[in-house]
């Protein structure tokens, strides 16, 4: 019998200069780019670890250690489709995702469709299947302040398990 399973994930970056950025996939002409040990795309990571959690697989940090040199500088769109690897052994299927990135600069809206294209590729899904927004944080703390950005997401899974 299926059963229905609901991850959620979430992931924040320190904005820096001398990094490119890097969103769904998607480079995105900045002053700024994310800080990590991968591309810190915080939307593929944030989706990463709702369908992970989903899955009840743990997290990014379990299966994508930042002490592991193979994820260096690695795009967060090959994470994703590990992740959807391990999903298929796990016998489970995506059947939706929810995401919302938090920035303040730069505005994504015209990138959102190719991150989505990018996305469902990785995960060998379809393009309705994941919804990407964005919003800003009114200026309110780091994020507001363009220190940074995080990622939110909502991962709707089917599992034989």
């Amino acid at each position: 019998m299926n059963k229905i399973r609901i991850g959620f994930g979430y992931d924040i970056h320190k904005l820096v200069k001398g990094r490119k950025l890097i969103l769904g996939g998607v480079e995105i002409k900045h002053t700024k780019g994310l800080l990590g040990h991968s591309d810190a795309d915080v939307l593929c990571h944030a989706i990463a670890d709702s369908l992970l959690g989903a899955a009840n697989l743990g997290d990014i940090g379990k299966h994508f250690p930042n002490t592991n040199k193979k994820w260096k500088d690695c795009s967060s769109l090959v994470i994703l489709k590990q992740v959807s690897i391990l999903l298929k052994i796990n016998k489970s299927k995506i059947i939706n995702i929810d995401s919302t990135l938090v920035l303040e600069k730069p505005k994504i809206s015209n990138y959102t469709l190719q991150m989505q294209k990018n996305i469902a590729k990785s995960l060998s899904i379809k393009i309705n299947s994941i919804s990407i927004k964005a919003t800003t944080n009114e200026k309110l703390g780091d994020i507001g302040k363009g220190k940074g950005a995080s990622a939110y997401s909502v991962a709707t899974i089917t599992s034989q398990k």
